[in-house]
């Protein structure tokens, strides 16, 4: 029986619900299927958002400001929905049907935006928007209706899919198997260089394609290539392991809110043994003492049980919760202050997306004939990823291990170096802005034309930025997937894709805030219509200001949180965890 349970994953199954079997399901084999779905979803995002501001700017007309909180928008309702999109998976269609329904949604996005930019029904008439006194008419409202349809469509999609990606990845392999925990260590990093692939594509041979060529070209490719993937995706369908659900966990967390909200009067005992235990001692998660209000959830009263209920039957779990199900609650509520403390990371990396992208589309970019895209400018970004990725996993991570006996920074360390890095970042942006309006201002004529400045002076911003989100990234998805429990996985991968989507609507919400007490009528202020009129460089200091007393706040948060440590089984038990 011993023998063939170390064949088959631990809590998991084949596509028939048979144990799964090591040998044929699960691995890296798996997993890169998997992680293909995420490199053409990337692709696709980044392609639309990184370009994306240009379009509204140049071909919608739109004032840069209304244009670059589109584009956040977007981009934090697409993370935002990865909530909803956790929801359903831990509750309803478990991570392979919704990867499978929230991809076809998203390729369908995409289709309608390829039609959009294609049709000239669905565009104002062309206008030289550069022209110091240009009179070109905006976008009506049907045309931004189905601009809004379709790209909040392809929002709903990456929600959907982003939410179950990165668990249904790690579901294929076995963290009871000590080789395969060990590769699935690796999978976070490998995980990032893979999306971080797609974006390289999109930020080079895309934005190229939909700035020299044809913009709906770029979709179709976008389009073309999501509905490969998700076919190569279900070509594995006989080789994935999969893990059940067990219920939905905003559920079972109000249920252990509302039982403790019952017994707030009722004092706890003083030994926790007598607190309602229900769980296999294999499967017990230990007391701790933190957020002791919670633990009221499990003290046993006689009305927990129906009075003509047979014997061993099951108390009603909106007024009795064991302590392995308090504790599970309170391992969330520990995630929230770490969570709340990366939002500004994300909020920086948003003006990467946006007024970068338009400070380029100001300065010489020639190279010989050749004329760099505004857009392709976050190749540097990708490239600092992609280097620091390359940098951590051979360089840092062994001799880390070699002096401390870790294998790397641990997440929390990660997450900190990363928010230090955006800080920089920042400080970066608003030094070269300042150096840009300056040549501006000795222009006779500002007009959003090019510059007498390199384009080049905006690569520490890039690549600070960059570095800082391969670090923070890496450090946040392993944070909230190890520190979170079992089956509430792909809900906590939501909260931490949450904090991105949070970081996109708090740079909506500065910059509303910003252009209300600093503009005026005539489209003037820090944030004016035209960025060579404005002071964007006061918006980067700005950011940086709040960055350090994010970052401040956030080494109180990670000094308190006392991080999830499983105790090794005595006597060949299995269990994760022994009390």
């Amino acid at each position: 029986m011993e023998e063939k349970m170390s064949w088959t994953a631990a809590d998991a199954v084949d596509y028939k619900g048979f144990p799964a079997d090591k040998s044929r399901t699960g691995g890296w084999v798996s997993a890169a299927l998997i992680l293909g779905i995420e490199i053409c979803e990337r692709l696709s995002t980044m392609g639309i958002a990184v370009n994306l501001v240009t379009y509204l700017v140049g071909t919608m007309h739109l004032p840069s400001s209304t244009s670059a909180n589109i584009v956040t928008d977007f981009a934090g309702t697409s993370f935002l929905l990865c909530l909803l999109g956790g929801f359903l998976a831990d509750s309803f269609l478990g991570r392979y049907k919704t990867i499978a329904i929230f991809a076809s949604i998203q390729s369908l996005g995409i289709v309608a935006l390829a039609i959009s930019v294609k049709l000239p029904q669905l565009r104002p008439p062309h206008c030289d928007i550069t022209a110091a006194n240009n009179d070109c008419q905006q976008a009506n409202e049907f045309q931004m209706g189905f601009l809004y349809l379709a790209l909040y469509m392809i929002a709903l999609g990456i929600g959907g899919l982003k939410s179950s990606v990165s668990g249904f990845g790690t579901d294929q392999f076995d963290d009871k198997d000590d080789k395969e925990k060990a590769q699935m260590a690796y999978f976070f990093n490998r995980f990032f260089f893979f999306i971080s692939t797609g974006t390289l594509m999109a930020v080079t041979v895309l934005v190229y394609i939909q700035d020299q060529v044809d913009r709906s070209l770029a979709y179709g490719i976008c389009s073309i290539s999501m509905f490969i993937a998700i076919l190569v995706f279900f070509s594995g369908t006989k080789r994935y392991r999969y893990k059940k659900s067990t219920g939905s966990p905003i559920v079972q967390i109000f249920q252990v809110i509302v039982a403790a909200v019952r017994k707030r009067k009722m004092p706890l005992p003083f030994d926790v043994a007598l607190l309602y235990e229900n769980y296999p001692e294999a499967s017990r998660i230990c007391h701790t003492d933190q957020f002791r209000f919670l633990d009221k959830a499990a003290i046993v009263a006689e009305e927990d049980f129906e009075r003509n209920a047979p014997a061993g039957s099951l108390p009603n779990p909106w007024k009795l919760c064991s302590v392995t199900r308090v504790e599970e609650v309170k391992m969330m509520v520990k995630l929230l202050p770490i969570w709340a403390t990366t939002i500004m990371f994300w909020t920086a990396y948003a003006q990467m997306l946006t007024f970068s992208v338009e400070q380029a589309s100001t300065m010489e970019r020639s190279i010989g004939k050749f004329q760099i895209p505004a857009g392709s400018l976050t190749v540097f970004f990708v490239l600092a990823i992609l280097i620091t990725l390359a940098v951590n996993d051979r360089i840092i991570m062994p001799v880390w291990k070699k002096w401390k006996g870790q294998p790397g920074f641990t997440n929390l360390q990660r997450i900190a170096i990363g928010l230090v890095l955006s800080t920089l970042g920042m400080a970066a942006a608003a030094l070269t802005e300042k150096k840009r309006l300056l040549v501006a201002k000795g222009m006779k004529t500002m007009s959003t034309g090019a510059l007498p400045i390199s384009v080049y002076w905006l690569i520490p911003q890039f690549f600070l930025v960059g570095s800082g989100e391969a670090f923070i990234y890496t450090g946040q998805l392993d944070f909230f997937i190890t520190q979170s429990p079992k089956g509430m996985k792909t809900m906590s991968t939501g909260l931490f894709l949450s904090t991105i989507a949070l970081g996109f609507f708090v740079s909506s919400f500065l910059v509303s805030i910003v252009r209300r007490f600093t503009g005026s009528k005539d489209g003037q202020g820090w944030l004016a219509d035209n960025i060579n009129y404005g002071r964007l460089d006061c918006f980067y200091g700005l950011l940086s200001v709040l960055s350090v007393i994010n970052f401040v706040a956030y080494l109180v948060c990670a000094r308190w949180y006392k991080p999830r440590k499983p105790t090794k089984p005595s006597n060949g038990s299995s269990a994760e965890d022994k009390c």
